[in-house]
């Protein structure tokens, strides 16, 4: 069975090319029309293939800026391979700056495989996955914190036991040069971009870049500069930024704290400080029952605050801290 989206490129020619991705879709106000998903391709000569995304969310901004800029200004003579840019790969969610698809209620990072006939983020899903990972041996994909979260620029890698890129992604780890690097298992069955690249034998890099629902001033270039190392090192560019001069902090495991009652939140600590277990997190207020004290959480884990809830206003299950931690605890 055909995918109903075709692409106004071909991914085969050299050269740089921008169009769109056309997913069909019939809807009261068009019967015959179709999403238009933007895409570039930046091709020339034999190397390295690498997908490179942003918008997985839509409410995450910072790499929609970096992958833009790149597809304006990066020369073509300076690539070796191939670089394919989605740089609102849940391009409905994007366009109304939500995490998750206004058609469906899809999140793109949890609907891998996805569908070839299914809701437009399952489709989306379906091909990335089985059409642009299958060309690729690289993805980037460019998260932030979002409308939700607030992150210190954080690079993620997702592994497996035996995980064959993990040689490489320690080095893209250095060329990168971000405050922080989090390693963390996953299974290769899973339903994020991560997996799907796991699947297709594809060595996937992941960012967590401030959030907010804003684009933090000096995060593009800071990230921006780290991408173009991490693309020189893997010998997709011949040229490259300045190599970073500061040694940023690793984690092997992680950690989260979630609200356990609804309320008002008020952060402890922010990101960046180093936690302690049983050091005081955040107090839970509840101004709808006059006289009643906060709620007071307490941190789990001993590491480091990743990132903390933005909005103050919280029901149980909120995350509200993720944890970077040196080793595994318990």
């Amino acid at each position: 069975m055909s995918s109903l989206i075709s692409s106004t490129i071909d991914l085969d020619k050299d050269g740089i090319q921008h169009g769109y991705l056309q997913l069909l879709h019939s809807v009261h106000r068009s019967a015959y029309g179709y999403i238009p998903i933007p895409i570039a391709s930046l091709k020339n000569g034999d190397g390295p293939t690498v997908l490179l995304m942003s918008g997985n969310h839509g409410d995450e901004y910072e790499g929609q800026v970096i992958l833009s800029s790149l597809i304006r200004t990066l020369p073509l003579d300076q690539i070796r391979g191939q670089l394919i840019v989605l740089p609102m790969a849940n391009f409905p969610a994007a366009e109304a700056g939500l995490r998750t698809s206004p058609l469906d209620q899809g999140n793109l990072n949890r609907s891998f495989p996805g569908s070839e006939t299914g809701s437009p983020t399952q489709q989306i899903a379906h091909y990335i996955e089985n059409t642009l990972l299958e060309r690729a041996d690289f993805l980037f994909d460019l998260h932030s914190g979002g409308s939700s979260l607030f992150y210190q620029p954080t690079l993620l890698f997702s592994v497996t036991k035996g995980d064959p890129h993990l040689e490489i992604k320690q080095q893209i780890e250095k060329a990168f040069g971000l405050p922080y690097t989090l390693y963390f298992e996953r299974s290769n069955a899973g339903s994020f971009s991560s997996a799907a690249a796991f699947r297709k034998g594809v060595c996937s890099i992941l960012t967590e870049l401030a959030g907010g629902g804003t684009v933090s001033k000096g995060l593009p270039k800071l990230a921006g500069d780290g991408l173009m190392r991490a693309l020189h090192r893997i010998g997709v560019l011949t040229t490259s930024p300045e190599p970073v001069t500061t040694t940023g902090r690793t984690f092997l495991a992680e950690g989260s704290i979630f609200a356990s009652e609804p309320g008002v939140y008020g952060p402890l600590a922010d990101p960046g400080d180093d936690v302690e277990v049983g050091q005081p997190a955040a107090l839970i207020h509840r101004p709808e029952t006059p006289g009643r004290e906060p709620v007071e959480l307490f941190f789990e884990d001993t590491g480091v605050i990743l990132a903390k809830r933005q909005q103050a206003r919280v029901i149980r299950g909120d995350c509200l801290f993720h944890i970077g931690q040196s080793e595994k605890q318990g």
